[in-house]
């Protein structure tokens, strides 16, 4: 009976040994697998975010571009003859017929108003607007605009800037207009130059404040106003230094 007791815990000790080594040799197995899986996931977000990184801005500008493209479509073409529509003599639409009759009506006009005639026809018709006293208000405004955005003189923003808003240590980005001249400057300056600053929005740029602030207030940075408004665009996520490549190589640390 001794001798079936002693085999029996034997068998059992061996059966006991016997589960434990399985179990190591399990484990040992799976510590390659788990390394090989976690360095596969990285591989595989990093090729996610550099297909994103490419795809992305790509993707989105051909619908922005597409929209507007559609949207120019919609407006003109309702208004171009069928006999000098080409989609009257085809099967088929084509897209961004609207916006070629566009520009070559604005070329148009504009040859036009190059000469004597031109400019007499357009003098009588902005002499009608002034009469209307609220269109002449809006027509002044949204003129001055276009002149101011689309002029040829080089008159758009000089440099980015930063100053003290809304209070002593916050700092906020500014687009340098010009030196404030004029009554404002006779009012405010105190003898100092002052500099006409456009404190934009984030993320819409085209919004802001236009602040009159005194030269040594405003501290110019190396950066061209091109990157200072993708700066404000992206709400400081898109730094000018940061290049895409190095953007991956931190996500992926």
């Amino acid at each position: 009976m001794t001798k079936k007791t002693n085999k029996k815990n034997q068998n059992q000790t061996k059966t006991e040994d016997d589960a434990a080594s399985s179990g190591s040799l399990a484990q040992l197995t799976q510590q390659p697998d788990d390394g090989k899986s976690s360095r596969f996931g990285a591989q595989l977000r990093n090729s996610f975010l550099t297909g994103l990184i490419i795809v992305g801005p790509v993707g989105i500008t051909a619908y922005m571009v597409y929209s507007f493209v559609n949207f120019i479509d919609s407006w003109v073409k309702p208004y171009v003859p069928e006999q000098y529509n080409p989609e009257t003599y085809l099967p088929f639409s084509i897209p961004g017929l609207g916006l070629i009759f566009a520009i070559f009506i604005i070329m148009v006009i504009g040859a036009t108003t190059a000469n004597l005639f031109g400019r007499s026809l357009v003098s009588y018709g902005e002499s009608v607007l002034d009469r209307m006293p609220v269109v002449r208000n809006v027509y002044r405004a949204i003129k001055q605009i276009f002149e101011t955005v689309l002029s040829q003189s080089g008159n758009s923003f000089q440099n980015v800037g930063i100053i003290e808003y809304p209070r002593k240590g916050l700092y906020a980005i500014v687009f340098v207009s010009t030196e404030t001249s004029g009554e404002i400057a006779d009012l405010c300056s105190n003898g100092e130059p002052m500099l006409s600053v456009f404190l934009p929005t984030t993320p819409n740029p085209t919004s802001g404040y236009l602040l009159f602030v005194p030269s040594k207030d405003v501290q110019i940075l190396d950066m061209s106003v091109e990157e200072g408004a993708k700066l404000v665009i992206s709400a400081g996520l898109v730094v000018p230094e940061q290049k895409a490549t190095e953007l991956i190589a931190e996500h992926a640390e």
